[in-house]
């Protein structure tokens, strides 16, 4: 059966995956953006540049209307603000995760130049966003989407608060085949949660989160969704050998 959403353990429905997920990420927040570097041995910067940069002409727009969302400690929302001229509209920077926000506005609030681009911090819910329709150009979120409690309706709020012609941009974790999935999987269920444990102090998230890759639908799956739920040119891009990938989509005039 394909996967509908997050689901960590020990919960039974929607709401409670969202509580489960809010909390964990709110409990490693102070050590997040260590462990994400030391765990990727700074790959992970490559992977945001490398998707900002598929959008450079949408973020070169200074009236661009742009929101990164699940965007945790803000390292997406700043590759995408390299790429802003000054002057430009501020992104819109949200999260369901107090604590994670807080963090991220940190490196991407405003600072002493004025005329730099920033992004304006917003607490909430990726499902349920406080947006109107038909409103944005740009939506993009990084490692994040996985942890939705529910897939399609995720995508389907996307696809309302995008104007007609508005992109979409997905980078995710996936799972790559033959040899180099082996070592991955070897390092991602064995090696990561120690390490995670050692430098956190806590084992869920680091256990959940291969987990949570591995329930994760594979490109084509969710690619096949994409189109379901309306958007079309919809593409992966895989990065890293496939670790993870960049989804692009677009909501048709």
């Amino acid at each position: 059966m394909p996967a509908t959403g997050a689901k960590p353990a020990g919960v039974t429905n929607e709401a409670e995956a969202a509580q489960a997920v809010k909390q964990m990420f709110d409990s490693i927040a102070p050590r997040y953006d260590l462990l994400n570097h030391v765990l990727s041995a700074n790959v992970d910067r490559v992977w945001w540049w490398r998707a900002a940069r598929v959008f450079r002409e949408t973020l070169a727009e200074p009236d661009a209307a742009i929101l990164d969302i699940c965007c945790g400690t803000g390292d997406m929302t700043r590759a995408l603000l390299k790429r802003r001229p000054k002057n430009a509209r501020p992104i819109t920077a949200a999260d369901f995760s107090q604590e994670m926000l807080k963090r991220g506005a940190e490196k991407f609030g405003q600072k002493a130049d004025k005329d730099a681009p920033y992004a304006i911090p917003l607490e909430a819910d990726a499902l349920n966003l406080p947006i109107e329709a038909d409103s944005l150009d740009l939506i993009t979120t990084a490692f994040g989407f996985r942890n939705l409690a529910n897939y399609e309706a995720g995508l389907r709020e996307f696809h309302r608060v995008l104007k007609a012609g508005g992109r979409l941009g997905i980078l995710e974790f996936s799972e790559p085949g033959g040899l180099m999935g082996k070592a991955y999987a070897l390092y991602f269920r064995r090696v990561l949660p120690a390490i995670g444990r050692l430098v956190c102090g806590k084992d869920y998230p680091y256990t959940y989160l291969p987990a949570s890759v591995g329930s994760f639908p594979p490109p084509a799956e969710l690619l096949e969704l994409m189109r379901k739920v309306g958007y079309t040119d919809c593409r992966w891009q895989p990065y890293t050998f496939g670790i993870a990938g960049l989804y692009t989509a677009t909501r048709p005039d």
